[in-house]
Order: C-alpha cells, then structure tokens, then sequence
C-alpha cells in the first residue's frame, strides 16, 4: 500500500500549512523499528554485564565450538528454545563446579627430608689397596643431617684395585663394589654437600684423607678430641676414647656388633648424637677461644 499524503488547512494557523499526516500502517512500522532497537540495545547490556561477571569470577575450561559447559547439576539436554544462544556459561563466585581429583606434584630434586642441613655428619669406611693392603681407600660414605635423616649414603669404587677389603671392620664386600659410584664422581658429590657447611665425625681427618680434601678448621667437629664428651662419659679428659666406647658410655647404647662390620650411616648419626649433646658447651668454648 503506498502512502497517503493529507495536506490540512486549518484557519488562522499558518504553521499547519503542508503539515504531513502518518497512515496508520506507516505508523505502527515505526512503532515496531523504536521496539526492536529498544530490545536491542538491552540485549547488548546484558551481553556487556555478562562479560565483566565472566572476567572477575574464577577461572573455568574454555568450551569447545557448538558446545557449552554446563553448571553443575544443570542438563545437558539442548534448550526447547527455537533461539539458541551462543554457548558459554557465566561462572560467579556461588557457581558450584565438580571437584576434581588433583595430581600430586612430582618433586624436582631432593625430598625434605633429604635436604642438607647447616649440620652434617659424616662417617667413611675404607678398604686396603697396594702391598698387603696397606693403604686405605674409600669405599662407602655415608652423610646424616642434624636430625639425622639420611643425605648420602653410596658404595665407591676405588680407582686402584682392592687387595683387602677389611670386611670385619668395614663391613664392604667385594660384591659391593661391582656397580659402585667410581671415586671421582662420588668426590665430587661429596665435596659439593660439604661445601660452606659445619661437618662433625669422629676422628674426621681419616674421612678428610681419603676424599683428598682439607675442610676448614673453624667448620669442623671431631668428636673424638672434644674434652667436654670425655667428662661426660667418665673417660679421662684428653683421652681419645672410640667411638663406639663413648655411645655406649653416654647413651648405653651399643654400635659396631656382630660380624657383618661397621655401618657407616650408624656411626653418623651415633657422631651427630653426641654432638648436640654438648652443642652449646661446645660451640660457646669456640668463641671465647676465637682471637679478638
């Protein structure tokens, strides 16, 4: 239907002349065009909301194209709607999600109880190389922490060969060292533990000899030429007593039996025991002894 133009005159009133009267048909279009901007314009606003709720609430899974996530409880069951809006789902911070079982993470490195500490106590054993076994050589070290958790503790595989392996007292067996870390490697992990910490052990500069290393005298504890543990046991005070007879003096505790050998790791943590026994003592001496 084309439109129909009325031109009215109205007496007296000049501004009527030519003045343009809307077909009702023409009419309810424009009606119709103000609603569907109106409807519009909402509907951006509540896209706009929806976006700013959707960055400030907690983080979710993206979904994957013609797919949306669903809330919790929800059905996945597509809308009846014949409009299907565009799928995503407006996480807040009252939206429930599905717990998920987390992976535990694998730790890089050393466990805690693993992790050196400012203390270290250290105890070697040795085995005999050259002419009748004469001359001694690390096969076994082992480190403990000051709470005494285990921090290295390896067989080592002289780079000469072994003529005596001193089994009654080292407890090494030649099976021992067939896959045994080669002593170049071991020294070099050893040396790197020891470094910048104070090491105890009990007549240590045996241990220092066979890893062909000097510790520093002001970090280092030799617990068979410490006064204070002799007066503790009843032992004369300059005495250098064992340690096996200090353990079993001062905690009545016996170390070193049967027939298998000395354990390193046993001798360790038996030498960082009768350290903290007398830490304090011990550590204030060295300072008053220190030159000003």
């Amino acid at each position: 239907m084309s439109d129909i133009m009325l031109n009215v005159y109205i007496p007296g009133d000049s501004s009527s002349v030519g003045a343009k009267m809307m077909h009702p048909n023409k009419k309810k279009q424009h009606n119709v065009a103000v609603t569907f901007k109106e409807h519009k314009r909402k509907k951006l606003t509540q896209t706009s909301e929806r976006s700013v709720i959707s960055t400030q609430g907690p983080s979710c899974n993206v979904a994957t194209p013609n797919q949306g996530l669903p809330h919790a409880g929800s059905s996945n069951k597509p809308s009846s709607s014949s409009h299907q809006q565009p799928s995503f789902t407006v996480m807040n911070a009252n939206t429930k999600t599905p717990k998920q079982k987390s992976k535990p993470i694998p730790m890089v490195g050393c466990p805690p109880s693993r992790l050196p500490s400012k203390y270290l106590a250290m105890d070697c054993e040795m085995v005999g190389t050259g002419p009748k076994g004469s001359i001694s050589q690390l096969a076994r070290c082992s480190i403990v922490s000051y709470e005494g958790d285990l921090v290295y503790d390896k067989f080592i595989k002289p780079s000469v060969p072994v003529t005596d392996y001193r089994t009654r007292w080292s407890g090494i067996r030649a099976s021992d060292l067939t896959n045994a870390t080669h002593f170049n490697q071991a020294r070099k992990e050893i040396l790197k533990l020891l470094a910048g910490k104070v090491v105890i052990g009990h007549a240590v500069h045996n241990d220092f000899r066979v890893l062909q290393y000097t510790h520093p005298a002001a970090l280092t504890r030799d617990t068979s030429r410490i006064p204070l543990l002799n007066q503790r046991a009843g032992f004369e005070e300059k005495g250098c007593a064992s340690l096996k007879r200090l353990t079993k003096a001062i905690f009545n505790r016996d170390i070193q039996t049967g027939r298998r050998g000395h354990s390193s790791v046993e001798d360790a943590r038996a030498t960082m025991e009768l350290y903290k026994l007398v830490e304090d003592e011990w550590e204030k001496k060295l300072v008053s002894e220190k030159p000003k």
